[in-house]
């Protein structure tokens, strides 16, 4: 059924860690990632101690890499980044620990592209920039 799903999106770390999980009515019909999810996804393998979980999340990496467009950081989205980072400081937040998330808003907001999250809470105050869904 493809009755009111969004033609396309894109997903942050958390949607993608979780795909498994998530039911495909939630999501859009045409699924990207930001390139920021990848780099996050890189980050999860270097940073694992056990073998076992580090071939998980490398299988993972690879995965996502075959099965999604990877949406650049460029050039709108660095423009953007900054009207993020002031939205956030309006609504009383620090952006300094959340900067991938903000990043990955960036590229949403860059390529006018619905976010698709598990943890909107990483995206409050940014709604009047970017859609926020939740799945």
């Amino acid at each position: 059924m493809t009755q009111g799903r969004l033609p396309r999106g894109l997903l942050d770390t958390c949607a993608v860690i979780d795909l498994p999980d998530i039911d495909p009515a939630r999501l859009p019909l045409e699924i990207a990632v930001p390139s920021v999810v990848l780099a996050e996804l890189a980050q999860g393998v270097a940073m694992a101690k056990d073998p076992v979980v580090m071939m998980e999340r490398a299988q993972r990496l690879s995965d996502v890499e075959a099965e999604f467009d990877a949406i650049p950081f460029g050039r709108e989205a660095a423009r953007r980044f900054g009207t993020i980072v002031a939205l956030i400081l309006k609504a009383g937040r620090d952006p300094r620990p959340r900067k991938m998330d903000l990043l990955i808003a960036a590229i949403a907001a860059a390529e006018d592209l619905p976010l698709f999250t598990r943890n909107t809470d990483d995206f409050k105050g940014l709604d009047s920039l970017v859609r926020i869904m939740t799945v």
